[in-house]
């Protein structure tokens, strides 16, 4: 069994968290930039086994598709062709970022980490593989 790699992307940022090889525990990994983002999960799948990658599917309140898709859409298009044997898997992300920051501030997480964009979409990227995780159970 490998680990799951799941990405919170951002047209800036992207959030990088991955889990154990027995997919028990979801972890922060890494931010990268976007540009640098195919580069890294490449490498790492290379290093690394990776079963699939689960990617965050930003969706408005009623559940149709949210505007960063047109920006989310190619980025996985290089994905899909750079790993075309690795499933990429969209998963729901609404309100990520919003638990994200109320996990750190419940975590303890000093005020300086929780302004941290980096920060908050690692953690983003943990609470997507959290909940995709949970929903295989």
């Amino acid at each position: 069994m490998g680990r799951l790699l799941a990405i919170d992307y951002g047209r800036r940022r992207c959030g990088i968290a991955v889990t154990d090889p027995l997919r028990i525990v979801a972890t922060a990994l890494t931010t990268v930039a976007a540009g640098e983002l195919l580069p890294y999960v490449t490498r790492y799948v290379a290093e690394n086994q990776v079963d699939a990658i689960i990617v965050g599917l930003p969706r408005q309140l009623d559940g149709s598709p949210s505007e960063s898709m047109r920006y989310i859409e190619p980025a996985l298009g290089r994905l899909r062709h750079a790993l075309p044997q690795m499933p990429v898997v969209m998963w729901d992300e609404r309100f990520t970022s919003t638990l994200a920051h109320k996990a750190m501030i419940e975590g303890g997480f000093a005020r300086k980490t929780r302004q941290d964009k980096g920060a908050i979409d690692r953690m983003a990227a943990v609470i997507i593989l959290n909940s995709y995780l949970d929903s295989l159970k």
